[in-house]
């Protein structure tokens, strides 16, 4: 191997490690917007003890609700499928089931919104930055169907 290419060897392999090493740093200085594996979500935020009591307290009926509304819009859906695949499609079904899923959904965007609003109440300034960089950081894609008829 020439000198010259021996050298332009040894700099891309020393600038590669000089890269990893700073990422390295880099990942370790800053705070990643999302829990690290196995945390929970008021560890990551760094409750008190009394806010993890107030947020597990306003967390269980929102759940709760939140389910409810998801097993609602599910049996709407399994309708919607069934009339769309039958025999003869039924599009009165098929409208007013979809109607059905829009007016849950739009319940639920309203649940959420409200807990949120309830845990930004209980939160300091920094968690609550916290938590908004957590839900900014959450994906924003393609739903189900979308993907499917896109593979």
């Amino acid at each position: 191997m020439k000198p010259n290419t021996l050298r332009i060897a040894l700099a891309l392999s020393f600038l590669v490690n000089l890269g990893v090493v700073g990422a390295v740093a880099y990942r370790t200085m800053v705070p990643s917007a999302a829990p690290a594996a196995g945390e929970s979500l008021p560890r990551h935020l760094q409750l008190s003890t009394e806010q993890v009591h107030r947020w597990h307290e306003s967390e269980a009926a929102f759940l709760k609700q939140l389910d409810a509304g998801a097993q609602q819009i599910r049996a709407h859906r399994d309708r919607m499928i069934g009339a769309i695949f039958a025999e003869t499609p039924d599009q009165a079904q098929v409208d007013a089931e979809r109607t059905a899923i829009a007016r849950l959904q739009e319940e639920q965007q309203k649940l959420v919104i409200a807990q949120l609003l309830r845990e930004r109440e209980m939160l300091q300034p920094a968690q609550r930055e916290r938590l908004a960089k957590l839900l900014l950081a959450q994906p924003v894609g393609p739903s189900t169907i979308e993907q499917l008829h896109r593979d």
